[in-house]
């Protein structure tokens, strides 16, 4: 085994993934105003960025396990960054949301491969302990990036704002430098690989931990990044930088609770973790759809901050567990997939529901997924006496 690579370069990735959306997010109101497009077009101009990586999410998986993280993980960052700086440029709504698509396969392998970074080089407790620090990191992320979006938006336009996709390209440029071009000495016939995943997938706990991923990810990117900054803005007249404080407010639970996944972890099964995020997921959506008051969708904004710090880590941490050396980048792009898969239903459900109802009705209805989750989770194959000594 090499090396592991520096904690922080593997936090950087993760950062650098979660921007693909969360530039975004604040800014909805003044593209759609710029372009002179309808709310509902919201949900097309998230899910844009997310759609090539259900496809490519796989297909970076295999790459890498065949080929070494260091060739696939900088081209992913080139490709993102080059990505972002057409999306900065964008002339028209539909170039815009081309540029996104494009985006998307870049960001496909970012986020999975920092996890696969470490259960390469991390077993056990102190695996849990690294994801759920790596989950912790990218809440923050969450917290503080919707700020800057927030702020540069409103004082200096969108364009600005996107033009931060470029530390793409500085990534890759320190992806290359620090990852060692170490490959499998006998790869995998790709044939041989594709069968491995397709029995991984059939594991039951597999399964159902993916699509309580598809889930998962329908919330978040469906209910809060989609409908959340519109209902601020219609609502409440809250501005660009204000909407992004509130958008980044959920780091205030999840961090706490992801720097603490080894601990819960070892007295909480996958499965219970599992049932306690999808009932604070339905108080979460409920509560900010239907509050009248900001202050008590400020309440719901945390509570859905604790529920993603819970479930999140856990089953990317479930993913590494049943993975091997061999297959383990193909696995997490298994998971990756669907929620990639939910990241482009969510926002499209989403601006269909727009079209119909008030942005208070539709984030009371996202709660109606979120009783999927229990479902799920009540009658799926989670483990239930898994927790880690």
């Amino acid at each position: 085994m090499s090396r592991p690579p520096p904690l922080v370069f593997i936090f950087a990735v993760t950062l650098t993934g979660i921007l693909n959306n969360t530039l975004v997010s604040p800014a909805i109101p003044d593209i759609l105003d710029e372009f002179d497009v309808d709310p509902s077009g919201a949900g097309l101009l998230v899910a844009a960025g997310s759609v090539a990586g259900i496809v490519m999410a796989l297909v970076v998986g295999v790459l890498a396990d065949r080929y070494g993280r260091r060739i696939v993980l900088t081209s992913c960052l080139g490709v993102f960054g080059a990505a972002g700086i057409l999306a900065a440029l964008a002339p028209t709504f539909e170039f815009l949301v081309g540029a996104r698509f494009l985006m998307g396969f870049g960001s496909a392998g970012l986020v999975n491969l920092a996890i696969v970074l470490v259960g390469d080089h991390w077993t056990g407790r102190d695996r849990t302990k690294i994801v759920g620090r790596n989950a912790a990191v990218l809440t923050v992320g969450l917290a503080v990036v919707p700020l800057v979006s927030g702020a540069v938006t409103q004082f200096a336009g969108w364009r600005v704002t996107f033009s931060l996709y470029t530390i793409g390209l500085v990534m890759a440029v320190v992806t290359w430098t620090i990852l060692d071009g170490r490959r499998p000495e006998t790869p995998v016939h790709v044939r041989d690989q594709l069968k491995g995943v397709v029995h991984i997938a059939r594991e039951p706990a597999v399964g159902a931990a993916v699509v309580m991923g598809i889930l998962i990810f329908v919330l978040i990117f469906g209910g809060f990044l989609t409908v959340f900054p519109l209902h601020l803005d219609q609502e409440f007249g809250m501005e660009a930088a204000a909407r992004g404080l509130m958008i980044g407010l959920p780091a205030l639970g999840s961090t706490v609770i992801a720097f603490n996944l080894a601990k819960l972890r070892r007295y909480l099964s996958t499965r219970t973790l599992a049932l306690l995020s999808a009932a604070l997921y339905v108080v979460a959506f409920l509560t900010i759809g239907l509050a009248p008051a900001l202050l008590m969708v400020g309440v719901g904004v945390i509570v859905f901050g604790v529920s993603e710090g819970m479930i999140v880590p856990a089953l990317q941490d479930l993913a590494m567990e049943v993975s091997t050396d061999s297959d383990r980048g193909s696995v997490m792009a298994l998971w990756v997939a669907g929620a990639r898969l939910g990241q482009v239903i969510g926002p499209v459900l989403a601006g269909l529901a727009l079209a119909v109802m008030s942005t208070g009705a539709a984030l009371a209805a996202t709660a109606g997924v979120a009783v999927l989750v229990m479902l799920m989770a009540w009658f799926g194959s989670l483990p239930a006496s898994d927790q880690q000594t």
